[in-house]
């Protein structure tokens, strides 16, 4: 039976003095300092505390208690971060605000930008211009000069291969690189992602280019509200088109070739095996970067994001046993360890009153699938207002501030997280 209007009232009051009194009470974010080319070997003593005071603070962050497991002991990275993709509790942290070369961990925000822009079938003729300015050195998918491709294909290169060939493709379409630039910077600075500064659309060694741990991470989860994004990160295989050639007759064939996820947690490797539940997200390795690393994983209904930058122990695929150690640990603390900070959300699902749902890419019906959970900002059937559908949230919490109709959704849902790894 529906609870009556009045106590339904009282409820949202009573839940909106707890929100005013938490906000007047909440640590002030310090403004992010500069970036450095060649951080120290230490982190600054005085880092962001978005997402929390102990989240600013140099050191590991975890709140150790009676049944709670003990962080594992092997870990070297600079930095680190294990949250709950979902609530965004931040469950323990290392040096969360560290402001550190991102290598290829930064084409997460490039995707969860300019993903939305195209439909997947918009095709693209490379041209010489294209591929331009990408790095000595640098991964590629294998993109040939006046070669067709699709935006689907071009992603996929991406994500799967790390190519900065699709990257510099993508970003031509897109405008050019300063353009791009200045689009991934201000989604960074929508996402509150604060330590984030972009110079290189693909994450390329570049002077003042940064993020952290924290904000990959909320890069990472805002990415995966994107069915695409989901759908690209999770893939551990697929076929690449070929260049153009003629055949024995004479005709023009142009074949194919797979390409394999870089990802170690999602393909495997020989001293690294498929992490049971992986469903993403991305990897990268630079000179100035070391190994870093965004996996986001889900056992028995729980979904956890780690990110490691830059594991100081030189080992064969040292940042993905780390991320793994750090998983194992977050899934046999989740619901036992007081959390020390959290994710933020967007600054428009602030202003909105309301986290994002999940949301479609173009050509996509609809960013909501069967199963998934609703949020205060998707439409329901039946003629339900704003009110009624948040208050059907499972698990969500709602919070009304008084006269102000400022709904808050805090819980995140992942509809559709892909959970289709095998078990082993």
């Amino acid at each position: 039976m529906p609870a009556p209007k009045n106590t339904v009232r009282r409820s949202l009051l009573v839940a909106a003095t707890v929100l005013l009194s938490t906000a007047l009470t909440a640590p002030v974010a310090l403004a992010a300092p500069k970036p450095s080319p060649t951080p120290s070997v230490t982190p600054p003593a005085g880092m962001s505390t978005v997402g929390g005071a102990r989240l600013g603070q140099p050191g590991t962050q975890v709140n150790l208690a009676s049944g709670v497991p003990v962080l594992p002991k092997e870990l070297s990275a600079r930095s680190w971060i294990v949250a709950d993709a979902e609530s965004g509790e931040v469950l323990a942290a290392h040096n969360a605000h560290w402001r550190l070369a991102p290598a290829s961990t930064l084409k997460m925000l490039f995707a969860d930008t300019l993903l939305p822009k195209w439909p997947k079938t918009t095709q693209h003729k490379v041209e010489v211009s294209d591929l331009a300015g990408v790095g000595s050195g640098s991964s590629m998918v294998g993109i040939k000069e006046e070669e067709t491709y699709t935006v689907h294909e071009l992603w996929l290169g991406v994500f799967l291969r790390s190519g900065n060939d699709a990257v510099h493709v993508l970003t031509a379409m897109n405008g050019g690189v300063e353009n791009t630039v200045r689009d991934m910077n201000a989604h960074a600075g929508e996402l509150q992602a604060f330590d984030t500064q972009v110079v290189s659309p693909d994450g390329y060694d570049a002077d003042g280019q940064v993020s952290s741990a924290y904000d990959l991470t909320l890069i990472a989860r805002s990415g995966l509200q994107k069915k695409d994004f989901r759908e690209y990160a999770s893939t551990v295989r697929a076929k690449f088109p070929g260049e153009t050639k003629k055949n024995k007759k004479g005709k023009k064939v142009r074949g194919s070739f797979e390409i394999q996820n870089t990802n170690r947690l999602l393909s495997g490797d020989s001293d690294v095996p498929v992490y049971q539940g992986i469903a993403g997200v991305k990897n990268g390795n630079t000179t100035n970067a070391g190994a870093t690393f965004t996996g986001v994983a889900e056992r028995n209904g729980k979904v956890l994001l780690v990110t490691v930058m830059n594991p100081q122990k030189d080992e064969s695929n040292e940042v993905y046993k780390e991320t793994a150690r750090l998983l194992d640990w977050g899934f046999r603390a989740a619901g036992k360890v007081e959390p020390v900070g959290e994710l933020v959300p967007p600054k428009s699902a602030v202003q909105a009153g309301a986290q994002p749902g999940p949301s479609a890419s173009p050509g996509e019906a609809g960013g909501v699938v069967a199963g998934s959970k609703p949020v205060a900002s998707a439409p329901a059937g039946g003629g339900t207002d704003g009110i009624g559908t948040a208050l059907g949230i499972t698990g969500g919490v709602l919070l009304l501030l008084a006269g102000g109709g400022f709904l808050v959704n805090r819980r995140w849902p992942l509809p559709d997280l892909v959970r289709r790894r095998p078990r082993p």
